[in-house]
């Protein structure tokens, strides 16, 4: 009976040990021999984003006299700032229908699902100067996303995210969700992007430093950064060893008054 409680509280002992969460577990963008000498060059794999359905886009014309262009833009409208706050911008702004069209003031339904936000610019200015202003008229368009739009969810702060900035990489779109708790799995952060024929699901191993060099390094809008549980946290262990000692003193003391129990009957 005794050797039997002995082996039982060392596999318990080795169990709950080898399930603390360790440096490697937490730390991001380590070096695993994946860079060479002291630094590593970060190449630009990210490409222009193209907008997709039901993006919202923010449209200020400019021109030297303000009454002109007073048509374009949305009373109170500020170009998509943030002070405009997130409702404004629903209702001021230019929503992609599900045929990939904006409809604009005068010019009507104009196509842009695809579309760089640099081409939207053009294809507008080229319309209003067509259809609306004369040629030598100086107008200028500014086209931007109304806000960077995720969605977080697992072992991470969750809910919907939106940043005011044209790029965000993923430490700062997790950092602005709360970061990653300590038992989520940062070596396989999944990426549910979308696409025009759907979705697909990415995957990202943030404790490398090479994932500065991944094309799913910059996130676009209406990512879902889903974050997984370790596999340790399942099984209940705990997160620092202390809390490991003292499940297994826990465990230790029902084990030996189990055992004096039984021996008295």
């Amino acid at each position: 009976m005794v050797k039997n409680c002995f082996l039982v509280i060392c596999l318990v002992i080795s169990t709950l040990f080898s399930s603390c969460i360790t440096n490697k577990d937490v730390v991001y963008l380590q070096d695993k021999g994946t860079i060479i000498n002291d630094s590593i060059a970060i190449k630009e794999l990210s490409k222009p984003y193209r907008v997709q359905i039901n993006d919202i886009l923010s449209i200020k014309v400019k021109a030297l006299d303000n009454e002109l262009t007073s048509i374009f833009n949305p009373v109170g409208g500020n170009g998509g700032g943030a002070l405009q706050g997130q409702s404004g911008l629903y209702f001021n702004g230019f929503t992609i229908d599900l045929h990939g069209n904006i409809k604009f003031p005068v010019l009507g339904e104009i196509n842009v699902l695809g579309f760089t936000i640099d081409e939207i610019e053009e294809k507008v200015k080229t319309e209003l100067i067509a259809q609306y202003f004369k040629e030598t008229a100086e107008i200028f368009v500014t086209v931007k996303l109304a806000g960077l739009r995720y969605t977080t969810i697992g072992e991470v702060g969750t809910g919907v995210q939106t940043l005011f900035q044209d790029r965000v990489n993923i430490i700062e779109a997790l950092a602005n969700a709360g970061d990653i708790n300590q038992t989520g799995d940062r070596t396989d952060v999944l990426i549910i992007r979308q696409y025009p024929d759907g979705q697909k699901i990415h995957h990202i191993d943030l404790t490398d430093i090479a994932a500065m060099n991944s094309p799913y390094y910059y996130i676009q809008p209406n990512d879902i950064i889903l974050v997984k549980p370790l596999k340790r946290k399942a099984i209940g262990a705990g997160q620092t060893a202390f809390q490991n000692l003292t499940s297994v003193a826990t465990i230790l003391s029902v084990i030996v008054s189990t055992y004096f129990l039984t021996k008295n009957l």
